[in-house]
């Protein structure tokens, strides 16, 4: 059966993709180092666990949920952000989407048609212009600086800006680069947005792994105008060790919500019951674990971000967020005879056995991300057998 258009036009996530031919490997026996998925190497918090297991055990969880979420979990998610950040939010603006992944699906199924333009600054996490694309929308991508950490600005947006423009994403904290926009920059982009009648997709969902000192800020913190006009991109899968329970939500305009919920109904139906009252003892629950896991990813990154930076010809400004590095390697492909990243990083997981993301798949050419959401000795001899590998193609 021939496939349809979108199926046609659409890229496989390179992330999950890389993972992929990690664990075919694994399977044939070979010692892989994966630092490729963004996935915390912590298993969910007990109370968690608990959580979920005592709502299977009194019959909560054999049922269907409300397609827009069951209410303890979206007041928990209202109440989280009040706590958080400082502003309230009612129960018709927040629906709870299949993962955060899905959240973002879902809005853009809900508020773009055909040839409504999506402003993405690159690097950009790699599911965002397909996923435009599957709406009917237009990505237009805007390249931003490595010396401005990959950050845009409101004169980069404008270029960009056309009477089609709908939508801008700003990834902050930023999966692949770990970059982080200051309050300053935020607001910026935030009045840009408001008065152009842009509405802000703010993916905030690294919002609570912030290192060394830096802070966050969320778009709904700097203006009441900028909140109207900003839809929050959120979930539980990395603060909380909770990636395959699969809850993420959406903050916004009532009618959007609606609308999204409306799309959970004709699709997903509901977000498994047992993931949500798991997901309301994380929001509400104690958050001594949130702590104790961004300490370790702090830790992680300081041992680790030096050793990479060490590679031969490997140049990176250290992250303040998430659990990434992207390091440029442009002098690196040079050094061992390569062309593209791409092929290098084949080569580094066939030969050395080591699995990164190419940058490609992030929009840029000269880079790859490598997660640290791993323990420290695997993270340490991982760089050990990049290095190897290194200085093996350089002879």
């Amino acid at each position: 059966m021939e496939l349809s258009k979108r199926a046609k036009q659409l890229s496989p996530s390179a992330t999950l993709a890389t993972a992929q031919k990690a664990q075919d490997l694994k399977k044939t026996g070979v010692d892989v180092i994966s630092l490729s998925l963004g996935q915390p190497d912590f298993v969910t918090p007990i109370n968690v666990q608990q959580a979920a297991i005592l709502s299977i055990e009194n019959g909560e969880a054999s049922f269907y949920a409300p397609s827009n979420g069951i209410y303890p979990l979206r007041q928990a998610i209202i109440d989280r952000i009040e706590t958080d950040y400082g502003k309230r939010y009612e129960l018709d603006e927040v629906v709870v989407t299949d993962g955060a992944k899905f959240a973002l699906y879902a809005l853009f199924q809900a508020v773009l048609n055909s040839e409504d333009e999506v402003i993405i600054p690159v690097p950009y996490w790699v599911s965002y212009a397909e996923q435009v694309k599957l709406a009917q929308g237009v990505p237009v991508f805007v390249e931003t600086k490595e010396s401005n950490q990959f950050k845009a600005t409101v004169q980069d947006l404008e270029a960009a800006r056309t009477d089609k423009t709908k939508l801008v994403i700003i990834n902050s904290p930023s999966n692949p680069t770990g970059m982080l926009y200051s309050k300053e920059e935020l607001e910026a982009i935030g009045n840009w947005a408001v008065k152009h009648d842009i509405y802000i997709v703010a993916d905030e969902i690294y919002g609570k792994l912030i290192y060394n000192g830096y802070e966050f800020t969320s778009m709904i913190e700097l203006s009441d105008a900028i909140r109207k006009q900003t839809f929050i991109i959120n979930g539980v899968s990395k603060s909380y060790a909770m990636t395959g329970w699969r809850i993420g939500y959406v903050l916004g305009d009532k009618e959007v919500v609606k609308a999204i919920n409306t799309i959970n109904s004709q699709s997903i139906s509901n977000c498994a019951a047992v993931s949500q009252y798991a997901a309301v003892e994380a929001l509400s629950g104690p958050q001594n674990s949130v702590e104790e896991m961004r300490q370790s990813f702090e830790e992680r990154l300081n041992t680790i971000y030096p050793l990479v930076a060490a590679l031969p010809g490997v140049t990176i400004e250290k992250p303040k967020s998430a659990f990434y590095l992207y390091p440029n390697i442009r002098e690196t492909l040079n050094l061992c005879g390569y062309e593209n990243v791409t092929d290098f990083v084949n080569d580094l997981l066939e030969e050395a056995h080591v699995a990164v993301v190419s940058g490609e798949g992030f929009g840029t050419h000269d880079h790859i991300r490598i997660s640290y959401a791993t323990d420290i000795d695997t993270l340490k001899k991982g760089v050990e057998r990049i290095a190897s590998f290194i200085e093996k193609k350089q002879k």
